[in-house]
């Protein structure tokens, strides 16, 4: 599998990735949310979105927003924080998702990053697993609700102690 940046040919088809895996958590094609995650071109003007490939075929995508980003959420200048981290449906259960996430925090590390901060919504247990196992520990007093009914819960890394 290589980890490398989205390219502009495939943004559509990142996107479309992304919305397949957020599928089951969002209200539908209705749900506002829809049209950023289809939007893989807005977030690669602001941020890396990363894509797992093998053999020419999409696995999976991860976006990378760096400070003063609009796509960031709660992570402070000295904190790495990724968003819509997301793997096709037909590869979830492969290792991608777990994949993406370390080489981000290999990438954070070598930028002397003193955390990593995130927020998923509490139904995203399959993601909250993956944290776990890589070491990210809840952080409630981070919690928020960007729109009402929608709840999002955040996890933290200390890069400095692992």
């Amino acid at each position: 599998m290589e980890i490398r940046l989205a390219r502009p040919a495939e943004h559509a088809a990142v996107g479309e990735l992304t919305l397949a895996a957020y599928a089951p958590f969002t209200e539908g094609p209705h749900d506002p949310y829809v049209a950023t995650l289809r939007d893989t071109t807005a977030r690669a003007q602001e941020a890396d979105v990363w894509v797992a490939v093998e053999d020419g075929q999409l696995l999976g995508t991860v976006t990378d927003p760096p400070p003063g980003s609009r796509f960031r959420e709660i992570g402070g200048d000295d904190e790495g924080e990724f968003r819509m981290l997301a793997v096709a449906p037909e590869a979830q259960g492969r290792g991608v998702g777990a994949a993406l996430v370390g080489f981000l925090l290999d990438r954070y590390r070598q930028r002397g990053l003193r955390g990593v901060a995130l927020s998923t919504l509490a139904e995203m247990t399959t993601a909250h697993r993956i944290y776990e196992r890589l070491g990210f520990t809840r952080a409630p007093e981070h919690d928020w609700s960007p729109l009402p009914g929608v709840r999002l819960i955040a996890f933290h890394l200390d890069l400095e102690h692992t």
